[in-house]
């Protein structure tokens, strides 16, 4: 063997081991990163299937269904505010104010049995909108809605009499709840007599009001830390990434 062939060969060979190197690398840095996006998506599937057989299984109660997107997106964000503990019942509210007010646009949902327990009227704030919903705030003192997930707080007697204290928990969304007072409560102006004369439901100055006739039932539901989401379709994210922990 001469002196070029040696070197020759000496160059193929490192440039083979070169090469097996860098594709185990790269079979490697696969085989890690892989099945990290498939239990990823694997999770997604599986919390998609559960809250979509969730949603079939709802027993009606004569009651309307609630919207499908509407009740996904509430009953993911109730997975996941369980999971944390802070919410410790499993009823779940649900108002959707991309509906007319005009409308029972309130459910309550006995996530244990899947029975739906009430369907009711509920009152959006006076600058929020007319008819429907449209503008939601987070802000003190401007009479509007605000979107997001709650925990139902303390049961108390103020002035709209029996009411129910409520605690956002979106950042930025509906945190200032407490501070703002944005309570449930029963109004006059919540009923189908109003609507009748008025040609739309009666406002808030942003709380959740619902009749006067089935405010107690409601608290009595409701009370003890469950939650309560309020959608519209306009605050269309990821509503588990903003829930206060």
């Amino acid at each position: 063997m001469n002196r070029y062939t040696a070197v020759y060969k000496s160059i193929l060979a490192l440039a083979i081991v070169f090469a097996l190197f860098a594709f185990t690398g790269s079979l490697t840095n696969t085989a890690k990163s892989t099945p990290k996006k498939k239990i990823v998506s694997v999770l997604k599937s599986n919390i998609d299937a559960k809250v979509e057989d969730v949603y079939n299984a709802l027993q009606s109660n004569q009651f309307e269904l609630p919207n499908q997107t509407c009740f996904c997106e509430a009953l993911k964000g109730f997975y996941t505010l369980q999971e944390k503990g802070i919410v410790k019942s499993n009823i779940l509210t649900l108002v959707d104010f991309s509906l007319s007010s005009n409308l029972k646009r309130l459910w309550v949902i006995d996530l244990s049995s899947n029975l739906i327990l009430l369907q009711t009227l509920v009152a959006h704030g006076r600058n929020t909108g007319e008819e429907f919903a449209n503008t939601f705030s987070n802000t003190p003192e401007s009479f509007k809605s605000s979107l997001g997930f709650y925990v139902t707080g303390e049961v108390y007697k103020g002035k709209h009499g029996i009411s129910l204290k409520l605690d956002g928990l979106d950042k930025g969304l509906n945190d200032n709840a407490r501070d703002r007072a944005v309570v449930l409560h029963g109004a006059d102006y919540v009923s189908e007599s109003f609507i009748k004369n008025h040609k739309r439901l009666g406002r808030s100055q942003g709380c959740p009001a619902v009749p006067v006739e089935y405010v107690s039932e409601i608290i009595t539901m409701i009370k003890g830390q469950s939650c309560l989401y309020i959608y519209h379709p306009s605050n269309i994210k990821s509503k588990e990434n903003n829930l206060i922990s």
